[in-house]
């Protein structure tokens, strides 16, 4: 028609880029199987490390998919929804990031193969939503129950958890201290890890010197050497407030015009803190936890009573510390009785190396706060450790919570992949396809599995479906022995909710980058220095 421009009509500003349809999915998955195969080496016992160097030059190194992804410097929207997969299933259930990362990369490589041979992206989610809904009525069907009393089979699931964090020597004894520690915490069906558990790491000695105390471990000393270190049966103050004289706030001033005035007004504040430190006594209080400060008056007065007293003690261990004592923090001495107090089996000033001193309080009765006590021989050995025990724990609660766990090695996902494919049978048009790419992507777990530990994927994945195709769905990788073999008699399993969990993260995030068709990027502006500001101050003048 005449009159009318061939010429394209510019709508965003210059600089800005824009990619759309097939461009922009094919980056946007591009972007997150990258993500996917920077940990899919990692996953399982027999899983290899990533050595992460840091900014400051400091060296990780770990198979923790969850600890090489926080540690990754991601900078591509889609990359860092993968990341968030991971977050959110370590979140939820703190443990599985790996696999859920990897599901979610495979997820999106099959649905590339099928957009390829002109499947539409909305026929793959459908596919993939109605997958995903039949892959957890299988894996609710597959659910084994268990007991919090079954401890044999709660300590093989936390083995499960830190197995290939290399620590697997001293697996049996952490994993000890992972069961009792959250059978310990447990409270009206809920385990509160993250609020309960405080971990305390002390260098020297053996992994096999870790510990569980049933209280508090404090890194602090006693205020005043003259005070006992050690107190056996303690009651104990939690005083949220300070046991010092506070300045004035305001302009006031005090006339003394002789030395005997002086005298008297020094004693009249001696009057006051002697009268709490009184209070606290006359209570039966032989340890005081102080959340501000503690003066010399009052430190002198307290050591007088043979009360042991710590000082700026935090917020959160002061919390942890009334879980633990049962005791309730209170505001003010002058108003308190004894049914306030916290009490514990010991509290106890030691010497944990050549110039460290902390307070233990152990013993506590029915303690809903613990403490982790962590050896070794290096911080990276510590550090290792306890991301070890933080897997177990957290497995150990969701079993606790859920009640009902599933056989390891990659046997729900063989089970899973025949169940799909089954069902995929008996569906028209081409959702068809994509849960059977559903399938193949759920089955992928198990194949790298079996590569990572140098085994023939194929020959054990087709031993499986075998296995598996006869009803026997407990079958899964024996990548000790290169086998298949019944991961219950094993003695590897996992909590029901890391795969449930794994499963609905990694395909709610393959459904957002599917549906994505056009990314527009604005141009980043540089950050230019104002007149007579340096050009390294990022930092614009605002005037």
């Amino acid at each position: 028609m005449a009159g009318l421009s061939t010429n394209p009509t510019i709508i965003l500003k210059e600089g800005h880029t824009r990619d759309k349809g097939r461009d922009a999915q094919r980056n946007n998955i591009l972007a997150a199987r990258a993500v996917a195969d920077a940990v899919k080496t990692t996953l399982g016992p027999k899983g290899m490390d990533k050595m992460l160097v840091e900014s400051d030059r400091d060296v990780v190194i770990t198979n923790d998919g969850a600890t090489i992804l926080w540690e990754m410097d991601i900078q591509h929207p889609v990359a860092k929804m993968i990341v968030e997969v991971a977050r959110t299933q370590d979140d939820e259930v703190g443990d599985g990031t790996t696999t859920a990362v990897i599901l979610a990369g495979e997820l999106l490589a099959n649905a590339e193969k099928l957009m390829d041979q002109g499947v539409h992206p909305t026929v793959i989610i459908e596919g993939y939503k109605e997958a995903r809904r039949k892959a957890h009525q299988v894996l609710d069907e597959m659910a084994i129950e268990i007991s919090k009393d079954d401890r044999k089979s709660l300590k093989k699931i936390a083995e499960s958890a830190m197995t290939g964090k290399g620590i697997e020597v001293f697996k049996h004894k952490l994993s000890e201290i992972c069961v009792d520690g959250a059978i310990a915490i447990e409270e009206n069906g809920k385990v509160d890890v993250e609020d309960k558990v405080k971990v305390i790491k002390i260098s020297g000695g053996s992994v096999g010197d870790s510990e569980i105390n049933y209280g508090i471990v404090l890194d602090k000393e006693r205020l005043n050497p003259e005070m006992p270190k050690k107190i056996e049966d303690a009651k104990i103050v939690l005083l949220d407030g300070t046991l010092e004289l506070k300045k004035l706030t305001t302009d006031a001033k005090i006339r003394i015009t002789d030395a005997e005035s002086l005298q008297s007004f020094r004693e009249g504040e001696d009057d006051v803190l002697k009268e709490q430190v009184d209070a606290i006594a006359s209570t039966g209080a032989q340890v005081v936890f102080c959340k501000q400060g503690i003066g010399k008056y009052a430190s002198r007065y307290l050591a007088k009573q043979e009360i042991l007293a710590v000082r700026r003690v935090t917020d959160e261990e002061m919390e942890l510390l009334a879980l633990a004592t049962g005791g309730k923090i209170i505001g003010d001495p002058l108003v308190m009785i004894g049914a306030d107090l916290g009490h514990a089996g010991l509290v106890e000033e030691r010497k944990v190396k050549k110039d460290k001193k902390m307070v233990f309080v152990e013993g506590c009765e029915s303690a809903k706060a613990i403490s982790i006590i962590i050896r070794g021989s290096t911080e990276q050995a510590m550090d290792n450790i306890e991301r070890a025990m933080d897997d177990g724990f957290k497995v150990v609660a969701s079993v606790l919570e859920s009640g009902r766990i599933v056989p390891g090695g990659g046997a729900p996902e063989v089970e899973i992949a025949e169940r799909l494919r089954q069902y995929a049978s008996s569906l028209g048009g081409r959702e068809q396809l994509a849960v059977d790419a559903f399938a193949d992507a759920v089955e992928s777990i198990p194949r790298i599995l079996a590569e990572n530990a140098g085994l023939d994927p194929i020959d054990l994945i087709v031993e499986l479906r075998s296995k598996h195709g006869t009803g026997s769905n407990r079958y899964g990788l024996d990548v000790r022995q290169g086998g298949t073999i019944d991961m219950m008699e094993l003695g590897v399993a996992e909590p029901v909710r890391i795969k449930t969990q794994a499963i609905k993260s990694a395909t709610e995030a393959a459904v957002v980058v599917l549906r994505v068709d056009d990314v527009i990027a604005a141009k980043r502006e540089e950050m230019t220095p104002s007149p007579g500001q340096s050009p390294h101050d990022y930092t614009r003048g605002m005037m």
